[in-house]
């Protein structure tokens, strides 16, 4: 049996074969030859410094519009000068929620003339009062906004003698009074607590009333754990010296009892 005869290739054909196992074979990379995949995400854009420090939140913004009557409210009032100026009466009055929203501002007529706006701190001025709410309406409407709730403020016996208005002591939360919030030697003003505790500057122009409001009310709600406590350790050891006066009493009222008793057999 003949063996078959082998068929001459091409020698071109041979020389495109040996090329194409030769790029067949493992390449291998120098240093120099390698490439960093690039991420997916791109590369990624660089922060600016500047908006990291200056995109500070004001804690004095209310988080939400809820304007709905809270357990806690706040309230400040503006004033001006009527009889000689020396002498302050309501010009505004504001009260705001436990979230800082609005729940009531108005300006406010007196009863007597005005002769001084003070509009350099109240930011009064003869116009706000044209149309304004007289007192006895005003008067009326925050009694019964603040009935039965906690309230807050700043040396707020100046805002009750201009309302001519009382609240109850245990509700009464008052910046100037909370023993933490005193300095040294005397009661500080409410711009020094809220720079020094909320980290805000207020009352650096005219005064609003709003925003001094809502400081009081960060200042309580920042601090209610420890004054709530406070508050009712004051309550138990108010009770307890009342049962011991009592107790004195009774002691001293059945002594006397005993010597009648004794005088008279």
């Amino acid at each position: 049996m003949k063996k078959p005869k082998q068929t001459q290739l091409n020698p071109n054909w041979l020389q495109l074969q040996q090329k194409l196992n030769d790029s067949k074979a493992p390449r291998t990379f120098k240093s120099s030859d390698k490439v960093t995949p690039e991420s997916i995400l791109g590369k990624r854009k660089e922060r600016p410094d500047e908006e990291s420090n200056d995109s500070q939140i004001n804690p004095l913004i209310p988080v939400n519009d809820d304007s709905s009557l809270t357990d806690a409210v706040a309230m400040d009032c503006e004033m001006v000068g009527v009889g000689q100026g020396n002498k302050s009466a309501l010009g505004r009055v504001t009260l705001v929620n436990k979230w800082g929203n609005v729940i009531y501002d108005e300006f406010v007529r007196p009863m007597e003339r005005v002769v001084d706006f003070r509009t350099r701190i109240s930011g009064i001025r003869p116009r706000d009062l044209r149309k304004a709410k007289d007192f006895w309406t005003a008067q009326k409407k925050v009694s019964e906004l603040i009935n039965g709730r906690i309230l807050v403020g700043h040396a707020l016996s100046n805002d009750f003698k201009a309302l001519l208005l009382t609240h109850p002591k245990k509700d009464i939360r008052d910046t100037s009074e909370y023993q933490p919030f005193l300095g040294s030697s005397s009661r500080r003003a409410l711009r020094h607590l809220a720079a020094e505790h909320l980290g805000v500057q207020i009352q650096t122009g005219e005064h609003c009333p709003i925003e001094d409001a809502r400081a009081a009310m960060l200042l309580y709600q920042r601090h209610k754990k420890d004054w709530e406590k406070s508050i009712k350790d004051q309550f138990r050891f108010k009770q307890k010296q009342r049962k011991s006066k009592q107790k004195k009493k009774h002691k001293i009222e059945d002594a006397s009892n005993a010597n009648h008793v004794e005088i008279e057999s």
